[in-house]
């Protein structure tokens, strides 16, 4: 009896264990020359060896909660995720005129974009559990026309994927120059990503024949995987929406496509 009792308890015991295995997040700090990023890191322990790196690129809000929490939800499909900072210092900002403001100096400076992006993914590719031959960029709003304008340049990564980011450019992609398959997750109702956008878009990959796919949601807003979306649009007046069905579906889409580029 009580050699069995021990056994029941040791059991219990690994369940338990393996139970509360759960993802692990850092604070990280970096530089960009002069400037200090803060990040965030995280990847599941339980996960043995080395798995594909993802870098996630925040809204136009700056390095907040949300873009870790994505960060997060990575790290548990098995990735090692890091949460970037394209402003500096973590910054974030909660109206969206300084918003358009932060945003705006890093799109319009192609360099500081580029160097940003680069010091971030040098951070993930260093740590112990990243496959450096697999890594991926996911962003949303802000963050997705980022992750399309490294496409753009040729950054060598297996994948991106923008979530309801703007799709124009003045660096369009040129043949042979991609290495990225691209998957563009869009709200067919967001305001702000015009339907000629999105043909300028097609035309633009197909010229650079770049592998890529766009999937637009019906009645889909901007912002449309964000939660705090609604709040956020109401407060400030602006086309803002949360759509539960198009996160869940979008989320999905992402999941299948990196697991593919991943296989192959």
């Amino acid at each position: 009896m009580l050699r069995s009792r021990i056994l029941w308890v040791v059991l219990l015991l690994g369940l338990c264990g393996s139970s509360l295995a759960a993802v692990r997040g850092e604070e990280v700090s970096y530089r960009n020359g002069d400037v200090v990023m803060k990040g965030y890191l995280a990847w599941d322990d339980a996960v043995q060896g080395r798995r594909p790196g993802v870098l996630v690129v925040h809204e136009w809000w700056g390095h907040n909660d949300y873009a870790r929490k994505r960060a997060r939800m990575l790290a548990a499909l098995g990735y090692t995720a890091l949460a970037v900072d394209m402003y500096g210092d973590g910054k974030t900002v909660d109206h969206p005129q300084q918003a358009g403001e932060f945003s705006g100096a890093v799109r319009k400076n192609q360099p500081t974009m580029t160097a940003r992006f680069n010091a971030a993914k040098k951070l993930l590719s260093i740590h112990p559990t990243v496959d450096t031959r697999r890594m991926a960029a996911v962003g949303y709003c802000f963050g997705g026309t980022v992750v399309l304008e490294m496409a753009r340049q040729g950054t060598d990564l297996s994948a991106v994927v923008s979530f309801h980011g703007n799709l124009g450019t003045e660096h369009p992609a040129k043949a042979g120059e991609v290495k990225a398959k691209v998957l563009v997750l869009n709200g067919a109702a967001d305001p702000f990503v015009k339907p000629e956008s999105i043909q300028a878009f097609v035309q633009e990959m197909r010229n650079a024949k770049v592998d890529f796919r766009v999937v637009n949601y019906p009645g889909a807003k901007h912002a449309f995987t964000n939660p705090a979306a609604d709040a956020s649009g109401k407060k400030f007046g602006i086309p803002l929406a949360y759509n539960a069905k198009a996160d869940r579906q979008s989320w999905e889409e992402m999941k299948d496509f990196l697991a593919a580029v991943f296989r192959e």
